[in-house]
């Protein structure tokens, strides 16, 4: 599948597999799922992972099952990606780990707009801390 937002960002979508829910046929349920997506004024993001569910009303994805993210020299895996171009943002969160040229980091979960790149970075519990290691 590919699709463009109002604001011209392109979304590419592969998949193995493809099964439309019937109840819902703006669901699709993927396997073996890779993505592209092209953002204005902003370098390529490409994800991959085991499954996905695709909704092609919104362009809105569920990632799940060895999520990898790559964007530029960072590389976030984790099992569960929502993207959504509706909220502008990227959560991804279940044995999430983040690495760039330096550091190697640890967390819950990981949101990122992906308009503006700000990024939030936590864990669920309180008591527990965000892991941060300098290569």
């Amino acid at each position: 599948y590919t699709s463009k937002d109002a604001k011209g960002n392109e979304y590419i979508i592969n998949a193995l597999e493809g099964e439309i829910d019937y109840s819902k046929p703006e669901i699709i349920f993927l396997t073996e799922v890779k993505a592209l997506i092209k953002l204005n004024n902003s370098e390529k993001i490409t994800i991959t992972s085991d499954y996905g569910k695709y909704n092609s009303d919104n362009f809105d994805t569920i990632f799940s099952k060895n999520v990898i993210i790559n964007y530029l020299d960072n590389k976030i895996t984790g099992e569960y990606l929502d993207f959504s171009f509706k909220r502008n943002s990227m959560i991804i969160s279940k044995n999430v780990v983040y690495t760039n040229l330096e550091n190697i980091l640890k967390a819950d979960v990981i949101e990122i707009n992906i308009e503006t790149k700000d990024t939030k970075i936590f864990m669920y519990e309180k008591e527990k801390k965000v892991n941060v290691k300098s290569k």
